[in-house]
């Protein structure tokens, strides 16, 4: 279901005094990165560098500040579509110009830092006050994006206090719920740099053993019994 069909039924719902998982807040908050980035930095938890500018200029002028090469993601998107990497000043003029005949929503201009990394990131599912399970996501050759949906290879990671303490702070942070913590390896310790709300877990099910489905199941009807 798409991001903008599932935040309004949720409030459709919500408005009748069902309980959704994950709520609007949260699942309003995950959606756009930039809300997102805002409720992370607000709760102390460490992320990548993040600028955002809304126009050609003020973008190329948060760059001189961030330092190439540089990301450029959506604030609303999946997958890691219309991620691009910025590598000079000449790549990120030609990008802003092709985002400026898209919707008005990709002229919100979402700048992170690239960080130095692994050639992949983790993946680590929180489901109520519980780390459950992790994977890396391995990034396929000749790809630095991880996603699997883009080839990306899940390999199980076995949780660590570090990691189930960042990713429960994440998930808090956004509304708390049911979600996907992505972070990044650094020379600095964990960051993160997205929580998804709406995650397949299908892969990570394969690779670690842990039956996801059934501990939202029962995640869910605990918050609907109170």
């Amino acid at each position: 279901m798409s991001y903008f069909r599932s935040i309004h039924i949720t409030a459709a719902l919500e408005a009748r005094g069902k309980t959704v998982i994950n709520s609007f807040k949260a699942s309003s908050t995950c959606g756009n990165k930039l809300i997102a980035s805002i409720a992370l930095s607000r709760a102390k938890i460490p992320t990548p560098r993040t600028f955002a500018a809304f126009t050609q200029e003020a973008s190329l002028k948060a760059l001189e500040r961030l330092g190439y090469p540089a990301v450029l993601k959506p604030v609303v998107g999946s997958w890691g579509r219309l991620v691009a990497q910025l590598k000079d000043p000449e790549s990120m003029s030609a990008i802003l110009e092709a985002r400026e005949y898209m919707h008005p929503i990709q002229q919100v201009y979402y700048l992170q830092e690239k960080i130095k990394r692994p050639e992949r990131d983790i993946r680590c599912y929180v489901i109520g006050d519980r780390a459950v399970a992790a994977i890396y996501r391995n990034a396929p050759a000749g790809e630095w994006r991880t996603n699997t949906a883009r080839g990306g290879v899940a390999e199980n990671l076995p949780l660590t206090p570090e990691l189930e303490e960042i990713s429960i702070r994440a998930a808090q942070a956004v509304g708390g719920g049911a979600f996907g913590v992505d972070l990044m390896e650094t020379e600095a310790g964990l960051v993160v740099h997205e929580v998804n709300h709406t995650t397949e877990f299908k892969n990570t099910v394969r690779v670690t053993g842990v039956d996801i489905p059934k501990l939202l199941l029962e995640y869910a009807t605990r918050q609907v019994k109170g």
